[in-house]
């Protein structure tokens, strides 16, 4: 009977501190954020000093249950810094925020055959991811470096929707031949630019790059040879990762630009008040004076209005990382008639076989752009066109040779001619009319371009130090 007691009294003790150690289990349920409150998608939470732990989800979200209250917790990302929290923390907030790793981007660098640590890079190298919280209206790829490179100097040529710019790699080298450095997107070099486009960048979506890497001395051209000696850019575009869900977002923004300020000039009244004193003796000049007060500068301007869109689709399957894009950009200069239109899609595969001793890269980037450009000779002709004369004219010389339009001409009655009538010419010394040279000039350019690289790695199953590398690429435009 004691026995039985005894037996009965050990079961219930040990009942108590199985209850009392379950007590102490928390369950935990947070999610993973970045900088940006974005979740974070394969995050591991680990419990420290334990193999217990679990993987955000595609919401960077997680459930873990952990010891106590006073556990830490370890949480790590590729691309991102190691994090310790306490179980407290998480419980309080629901929330662990991880910043994004500037080591990973130090460590290694791109270069013309692969990647290499920065410490072991022979000549001077720069890499910068793109800030997207600084990134500011970024039509073309040339925007997201400007200003951010020591050395690298990004000068805009004009402002027209979709121009190009003036990119030097400490300053230039020769007076004849030129200074422009040389662009590789995904390991295809782009030489010739793109036929009907000012800009070769324009080619690349810059919502579609993950890094640059500035090639800034000599020692390119043992890569690329004598192209590369006014420098490198060598443009990464982003890639999905493996193992990931998918993932669906959108980037896009709005801007408005619009002209400061413009040439202080006399308006129509003042202008007429200028010309009667001057030519107060010759009333044939008098008499060719308007009635308008016409703003000409007012006239050509207006508020360019832009728009950018952008739709990724990334993630993984279990042995290929993938990611498509699909963009659109629309801008419109503060000049009259002045645009930028483009259509950009993208897509990377990168897939791996026989235990990833075969990588593939695959990118492929096509794009069509619609540039229309304004006659520039229109700015300068609003600055100093007559103030006093109407935008449009409705008498029939006007209407029958200038379209509507006022213009200045001279009547040619030269009678040697076979139809014997009067030839109404263009005044080649007076300033023409800013609007017609804007509104009568059709200057369209279309562009298509489609670029397509591929990158095969095979490390030998006998020798896994050996390795066997292609890189072939295809460029195709019209």
């Amino acid at each position: 009977m004691k026995k039985i007691r005894f037996t009965l009294l050990v079961l219930f003790l040990l009942c108590i501190g199985t209850s009392l150690i379950a007590q102490t289990k928390i369950t935990l349920k947070g999610e993973v954020v970045d900088k940006d409150n974005q979740p974070v998608i394969g995050a591991a939470i680990v419990e420290k000093g334990t193999t217990n732990g679990t993987v955000s989800n595609i919401d960077g979200k997680f459930v873990l249950n952990v010891s106590t209250a006073k556990s830490t917790l370890r949480v790590s990302c590729i691309g991102y810094e190691k994090v310790e929290i306490a179980a407290s923390s998480v419980a309080q907030t629901g929330r662990i925020k991880i910043q994004e790793s500037s080591v990973a981007l130090n460590e290694v660098v791109t270069i013309g055959y692969g990647v290499v640590k920065k410490n072991d890079a022979t000549g001077s190298v720069t890499a910068i991811k793109p800030d997207k919280l600084n990134r500011g209206l970024t039509t073309n790829a040339q925007d997201m470096i400007a200003g951010k490179i020591a050395g690298v100097v990004v000068t805009s040529d004009g402002g027209t929707p979709g121009g190009s710019a003036t990119i030097r790699i400490r300053g230039g080298s020769s007076l004849s031949a030129s200074n422009d450095p040389l662009i590789v997107i995904d390991g295809l070099t782009m030489d010739g630019g793109v036929k009907g486009v000012a800009n070769a960048l324009s080619a690349v979506n810059p919502s579609d790059i993950e890094s640059f890497t500035v090639l800034k001395d000599a020692s390119a051209t043992a890569i690329y040879g004598s192209r590369a000696s006014n420098g490198v850019i060598i443009i990464t575009t982003k890639k999905g990762q493996k193992g990931a869900k998918a993932r669906v977002s959108y980037d896009g923004n709005f801007s408005i630009s619009r002209v400061k300020n413009t040439l202080d000039v006399l308006n129509g009244d003042q202008y007429r008040d200028l010309i009667k004193k001057v030519y107060a003796t010759d009333p044939s000049t008098i008499a060719k004076l308007g009635t308008e007060n016409t703003d000409w500068q007012k006239e050509i301007y207006q508020d360019g209005l832009s728009q950018d869109h952008n739709i990724n689709i990334m993630g993984g399957l279990k042995n290929m990382p993938y990611r498509f894009s699909l963009g659109y950009t629309n801008q419109n200069g503060i000049v009259k008639t002045s645009s930028f239109e483009r259509y950009t899609a993208s897509f990377n595969l990168s897939p791996s076989f026989f235990k990833d001793y075969l990588k593939m890269n695959i990118n492929g980037k096509g794009m069509y752009v619609r540039n229309r450009y304004a006659d520039g000779g229109a700015v300068g002709s609003a600055s100093s066109m007559d103030p006093t004369q109407p935008v449009y004219a409705s008498d029939p010389i006007h209407s029958r040779y200038f379209g509507g339009y006022f213009q200045w001409y001279s009547v040619d009655k030269n009678k040697n001619k076979a139809d014997k009538n009067d030839t109404i010419i263009t005044n080649s010394l007076a300033v023409k009319n800013p609007i017609a040279m804007l509104n009568q000039k059709n200057d369209v350019a279309k562009s298509k371009d489609f670029i397509g690289s591929a990158d095969i790695d095979y490390k030998f199953h006998f020798l896994p130090d050996l390795k066997a590398h292609l890189s072939v690429g295809m460029e195709a435009s019209s």
